[in-house]
């Protein structure tokens, strides 16, 4: 795969041929992606493979259940899968965790195409969210140690901090910025406030949006589309470029593609694109 910077976006869909209908091709057209992550896909691999055309090599993981989660990751060069499952044998992670290295020159690049659950509090689907984030904790080193550039993206449905989402008072009991949530992020990048927050602290993963941002609101990758969410900016951000210690240190430049209007909208996520230095 070409180039000094390459250009790797993240985006939940929402249904991968909906999208399409609604202009993420024109997007795409426009955005010079190198390697696309996308969740719950919610299609076929021929599908997929159809909207996106013969240019892109296309790596999907569907999930067992049909018409449900699905990710995928779309590329100019060819990958190598490197897995498709983490946690116990038993726990079914299908549609949710696709991993793929890439040759760029010299170097490689692992990224992972990931979609947690959205879980519900004091419920089974809660436990299933619990259980992939405990899985998730587990391979984080082991990514690092298989290559020290990596970097896990998508729809993380997670809320680390308060600046992470605009009504986080009515949200501190509803699943995706519990407490017990919030302190995986803790242990990944660091708490707010200790010494070496997203520098070093925890495992030492980087937050790139929060890295890229600073101490401000958001910016929010995903608005409810109930009543005005959108238009008021009522946000939260849960879409991320988590990336191992070196990969944190060559990021070049972080947008949210945040649509110009509601009507304009192709997903209820944005995508999140990040050029990282080789």
């Amino acid at each position: 795969m070409p180039g000094t910077t390459l250009r790797v976006a993240t985006v939940n869909v929402n249904g991968v041929r909906a999208a399409f209908r609604k202009g993420m091709g024109d997007w795409l057209d426009g955005r010079g992606v190198d390697v696309l992550a996308l969740q719950e896909v919610r299609a076929s691999t021929e599908d997929l493979e159809g909207l996106l055309g013969p240019e892109w090599n296309v790596l999907h993981d569907a999930a067992t259940a049909k018409g449900r989660a699905g990710v995928a990751i779309a590329s100019r060069g060819k990958a190598t899968i490197h897995r498709v499952a983490i946690g116990e044998e038993d726990f079914d992670t299908a549609g949710r965790w696709l991993e793929a290295d890439y040759s760029v020159g010299d170097e490689v690049l692992t990224v992972v195409s990931a979609y947690v659950h959205s879980g519900e509090a004091g419920t089974p689907k809660q436990d299933e969210k619990v259980k992939f984030l405990d899985a998730m904790e587990a391979r984080l080193p082991e990514l690092v140690a298989h290559n020290p550039l990596a970097v896990v993206v998508g729809d993380l449905n997670v809320a680390h901090r308060r600046i992470d989402l605009r009504n986080w008072r009515g949200n501190q009991k509803a699943s995706g910025f519990l407490p017990e949530e919030r302190a995986y992020w803790d242990r990944w990048v660091g708490a707010e406030g200790v010494d070496g927050y997203n520098a070093g602290a925890g495992l030492g993963w980087v937050d790139v949006g929060r890295r890229a941002a600073g101490e401000v609101d958001g910016p929010y990758t995903w608005w409810s589309v109930r009543g005005r969410a959108f238009d008021n900016d009522t946000g939260w951000r849960i879409d991320y470029h988590l990336a191992s210690p070196g990969l944190g240190e060559r990021v070049a430049d972080y947008r949210v593609d945040r649509a110009a209007s509601h009507a304009e909208r192709w997903s209820d996520h944005a995508p999140v694109v990040v050029d990282y230095r080789f």
